[in-house]
């Protein structure tokens, strides 16, 4: 992985969460995290993990609304990144703090 793919992913993820944070009109996602980029080598894709924190059907109905975002959210990173070409968005829930407590939960149940 390059040095700008990692600092374009990182630019990435800040800009996305204040962008949520500070000027999403959708209230519900000002309760959204992201939790990583991961870019393509030909910088055209970002997968953008995310996570909040409720039940299954909040969960989906966050990537619905995060999909329907995706143009506004495109076109913030278009007015503060400088690349020629602004990545496609693709949202992805990230497990991986469900799946460190189910492991932590495993591990506090362990009689050693």
């Amino acid at each position: 992985m390059s040095f700008k793919q990692e600092r374009l992913e990182k630019i990435i993820i800040r800009e996305i969460g204040s962008f949520l944070l500070l000027e999403a009109k959708d209230e519900r996602l000002k309760y959204v995290t992201i939790t990583n980029v991961r870019l393509t080598n030909d910088l055209s894709i970002a997968t953008v993990y995310f996570t909040v924190f409720g039940n299954e059907e909040q969960k989906l109905a966050t990537s619905t609304n995060l999909e329907e975002a995706k143009g506004m959210i495109r076109g913030h990173l278009g007015k503060v990144l400088q690349v020629k070409k602004i990545p496609d968005l693709r949202f992805k829930y990230d497990e991986s703090l469900e799946y460190g407590d189910k492991i932590e939960n495993i591990l506090k149940n362990l009689n050693l």
